[in-house]
């Protein structure tokens, strides 16, 4: 006899990003599996956050209070209400030899969160590990969000809360912006946003500082609506007293887009 090698092409290589979706929504993704063996290959499908060694895993420090080299879970963020934040279908079954398989993955978060993952192993013969992906996707609740700068939140969930810092507390920093995210419908800011920019001085023409904020709008699958969505920045004469200048005072995000705002700082006369 002679032996074969099993072996498979998928045509997502490491990484699945799943994007944004409104929290408590859902987004589905589809990557392909092709039997290049010449045998039919029996696999199944196995997600790290439902491994049946999980919770003797969890037994050790908590990924929060490790540095970022020595953690090795892919498991980020999970839902709330205790269903799978990732699903995968079909789980199991076979690929006859030069034939390919498609398969369906659901991205279902319950709240926002930037740090959703988990990673995702195609076992063949319930033995061999013959390809893995990591699984990240991101969740807002609003259709609307902001990124960018320092981040003020961790990316292994826990209890902490972070207040928003005042504008007029947090400028008397000099160089560090704060901005804090308000939506018209609701009176609670929702997001601050920390931006640090440092100005270098002694050069014969000055150069300002520079950093950018991410404007974005998601789009939904159940309102396939192409309106853009709009945006603007407030107090802006306390900014620039300050020597800050944001590139666009306000504008429009169509739905499935980012657009890039630069942020400089220039050093007050006085």
């Amino acid at each position: 006899g002679r032996g074969v090698m099993p072996s498979i092409v998928c045509s997502v290589e490491e990484v699945l990003d799943m994007g944004y979706v409104i929290a408590g929504e859902k987004v589905t993704s589809t990557f392909k599996i092709q039997n290049t063996s010449t045998l039919t290959l029996r696999y199944s499908i196995q997600l790290d956050s439902l491994s049946s060694t999980r919770d003797k895993d969890r037994q050790r420090l908590p990924s929060f209070i490790m540095s970022s080299s020595q953690r090795t879970e892919f498991v980020g963020t999970q839902n709330y209400n205790g269903l799978s934040v990732f699903s995968i279908f079909p789980t199991e079954g076979e690929i006859d030899a030069g034939k390919s398989q498609d398969f369906i993955v659901t991205f279902s978060p319950d709240h926002e969160s930037l740090y959703y993952s988990d990673c995702l192993k195609v076992v063949l013969f319930g033995k061999k590990i013959a390809h893995v992906i990591h699984l990240k996707g991101a969740a807002r609740d609003h259709p609307m969000f902001v990124e960018g700068g320092v981040p003020l939140d961790v990316p292994i969930e826990s209890l902490a809360v972070t207040l928003p810092v005042s504008p007029q507390e947090a400028l008397k920093g000099g160089n560090v912006l704060p901005l804090t995210l308000y939506y018209k419908t609701l009176q609670e800011p929702v997001k601050s946003i920390l931006l640090i920019l440092e100005y270098i001085e002694g050069e014969s023409s000055p150069v300002p500082a520079m950093t950018e904020l991410k404007v974005g709008a998601i789009q939904r699958a159940q309102f396939a609506s192409k309106k853009n969505m709009e945006f603007s920045f407030d107090s802006l004469p306390l900014l620039q007293q300050k020597g800050f200048t944001i590139e666009s005072a306000k504008g429009t995000v169509e739905p499935g887009q980012v657009k890039c705002i630069s942020v400089s700082w220039m050093p007050p006369a006085d």
